[in-house]
């Protein structure tokens, strides 16, 4: 029997206690942060006891290891959180979502041990705050052409550059950096990945970025200007593997992004199913009309089908199996089947979809985003074909 592509990920919380905890995020979510969504949209934050709150109930530790203060989730428990949270507003999420996935996957996947032991416990109680700062202006999504640099000066790296789209790094107290090292290397192994002080002498941000959609979630330019970074805080300690941690980390990151569009896009089906029973036209409900059933219809298969993808990827991820193409497929896929579902349910609420009032227009602009962040539609497709061409050439 061939050896795990990776060491497989056991859970460290049981089942019961973690259906304990599900159905407490479960009330949560729609008690707790539903009610809330317009004033998240209108303010374009989050309420700072919302905060204390999703700090409170052990969210920004789940998927850092018990041995550094975190739950030490499965993959396959996270993509049910993340589900469950995908039913609201993207904020909320949004608020710990970087801290758990690329702003600390990379120290716990690559990070020394004197590095964990100082950086994951004050992560996973949501002491700190990570952000991930990978893209450019001139880099998105051949993200191994960046060209912000770290030139090592005695113990020290200087570090020079833009990050542009950087979520949470007007809040962060620890940034998760790729910057490159060895300014002769052009390509992905020229790479290195650092953990930065967010408060370090030299950085300012850009103004408050205004989006189409996910305005709740703050997202800004970040300027390194002679910032100096400890060598000591190089992830590892080894110049040049920063892009390989960076891919290793967005595995996990796509499915948990996949997993959040399903729960989208089961609200909207929700949505779509509670105005369409209510709105009459020629005398009944519209609901009751094959057109619109037909919409419904198509929208919960296409839900259902990315519900047992994402399930068997992440199983598979947890078993320690290479998951590179699954996660990219489940990730584009469940991106594209929210981006239809949203549609469909703003075709279904007609006129009434349009306006700002309605849960399904700020979800029809929310959603959007999943389509272009953790890797674009078309990447995903790329990596994808790589991979199949591996196996095919194999």
């Amino acid at each position: 029997m061939a050896a795990p592509f990776r060491t497989p990920l056991t859970s460290a919380v049981d089942d019961e206690t973690f259906q304990a905890l599900k159905e407490t995020v479960h009330r949560y979510v729609r008690e707790r942060l539903v009610p809330l969504e317009a004033k998240v949209e209108a303010d374009a934050a989050v309420p700072t006891e919302v905060v204390a709150e999703l700090k409170d109930m052990g969210l920004f530790g789940t998927t850092i290891p018990v041995a550094y203060g975190g739950l030490g989730l499965a993959v396959s428990q996270e993509v049910q959180l993340a589900e469950e949270f995908g039913w609201t507003s993207p904020a909320f999420r949004g608020v710990f979502g970087t801290t758990i996935g690329i702003g600390s996957q990379g120290i716990v996947m690559d990070g020394t041990e004197e590095q964990k032991r100082e950086f994951l416990p004050k992560l996973a109680r949501g002491e700190y705050v990570s952000s991930f700062c990978l893209t450019e202006p001139g880099s998105g999504s051949d993200a191994a052409s960046l060209r912000t640099t770290a030139i090592v000066d005695g113990r020290d790296y200087v570090v020079n550059g833009t990050k542009r789209y950087i979520t949470n790094a007007r809040h962060a107290d620890v940034l998760t950096l790729m910057a490159r090292t060895d300014p002769a290397n052009k390509g992905a192994g020229g790479i290195s990945a650092f953990i930065v002080d967010a408060k370090s002498k030299g950085i300012s941000y850009g103004p408050k970025d205004e989006k189409m959609g996910q305005r709740g979630t703050v997202t800004s330019d970040v300027i390194f200007e002679n910032v100096r970074v400890p060598a000591g805080r190089i992830i590892g300690l080894k110049p040049g593997q920063g892009f390989k941690t960076a891919m290793k980390v967005l595995d996990r990151g796509r499915l948990h992004i996949a997993a959040v569009c399903i729960g989208a896009a089961r609200r909207l089906i929700h949505e779509a199913m509670t105005y369409s029973g209510d709105r009459t036209q020629f005398g009944q409900p519209i609901g009751s009309f094959q057109l619109v059933q037909a919409m419904l219809a198509d929208s919960w298969t296409e839900l259902y089908a990315t519900e047992t993808m994402v399930r068997d990827a992440a199983r598979r991820y947890d078993a320690g199996e290479p998951t590179v193409m699954e996660a990219a497929a489940s990730k584009m896929y469940a991106s594209e089947m929210a981006g239809r579902v949203a549609d469909r349910a703003v075709q279904i609420f007609g006129g009434a979809g349009y306006m700002a009032v309605s849960p399904v227009e700020r979800m029809y602009r929310d959603v959007r985003l999943f389509r272009l962040y953790e890797g674009t539609t078309q990447i995903q497709q790329l990596i994808i074909a790589r991979e199949m061409r591996k196996a095919h050439i194999g």
